[in-house]
């Protein structure tokens, strides 16, 4: 399945170890997760080219066709630069355009800064994955109607991916408290991709997840055999300085267009 955008690329490369279906269906691909239904990134449709005026109604009606029970509308488009399409359309219909930058790198450089006050390791155990639940809801709060079922369904595809082989997922430790976290996974290509970087509101401004990637990237250029790093970052949050700091640099534009229930 030729996919253009690498942000895309590996999204669709670690929903498929996790369980999920994909389907080419010419225009589109459908993106399905039958074990975790609202998850709005595991159950979309990614558009071969931007939403051109007159093209909206069509592509509810397909979204609506595949997804009848679904709250929410997701569309990915498959390209590098950004372009939605008619915006104006997709903003008078209750779209929200996000654009994220897909960031790469080959090798990395260390902080300037490293944090080391605290412990860093691959989560192991019931406890960890239990504390990485309860981290992801601490760092996301939402009042999104069953969001903390969807954050363990999530959770627990991560860790079957992980204990299946497909890479690691690394904590940043006080003790035994988990401050911060992310998952490095592949599928052995020689492409990994960075999953869910999150430290907990009380532990920022630490140095914890800037040391927390540099590990990850060194494990995954080291052990996991990956040639290319992949990383996607909102370009307004702070985190991305932090990934441009330790060698990433932005490559692509990747475009996410979601319509919440109302």
């Amino acid at each position: 399945m030729e996919i253009t955008s690498l942000g895309y690329r590996t999204d669709l490369l670690l929903l498929k170890l996790g369980g999920s279906e994909l389907t080419d269906a010419g225009d589109h691909v459908v993106v399905r997760t039958p074990a975790n239904p609202t998850f709005w990134w595991g159950n979309f449709l990614l558009l071969r080219s931007p939403i051109e005026s007159g093209e909206l109604d069509g592509r509810l009606q397909a979204f609506a066709r595949t997804f009848p029970d679904a709250k929410h509308v997701a569309f990915g488009i498959d390209s590098v630069d950004g372009r939605a399409g008619d915006e104006a359309a997709l903003t008078a219909a209750g779209f929200e355009i996000e654009r994220n930058t897909v960031m790469t790198a080959r090798a990395v450089v260390p902080p300037s800064r490293p944090n080391t006050t605290s412990t860093y390791r691959f989560l192991a155990g019931d406890d960890d994955w239990q504390q990485l639940v309860a981290l992801d809801l601490a760092a996301n709060p939402t009042d999104r109607d069953g969001h903390e079922e969807f954050v363990r369904r999530r959770v627990a595809a991560y860790r079957a991916v992980v204990e299946a082989g497909h890479g690691q997922w690394f904590g940043a430790f006080d003790g035994d408290r988990l401050q911060a976290s992310l998952g490095l996974l592949t599928d052995g290509s020689g492409v990994a991709r960075f999953q869910i970087v999150q430290t907990h509101p009380q532990d920022r401004g630490r140095g914890i997840a800037t040391t927390l990637v540099h590990r990850a990237s060194t494990y995954g250029l080291a052990e996991l055999g990956a040639e290319t790093l992949v990383m996607v970052a909102d370009p307004e949050y702070l985190a991305i300085r932090i990934y441009r700091s330790l060698g990433f640099e932005g490559t692509q534009t990747q475009v996410q267009l979601t319509k919440p229930a109302p």
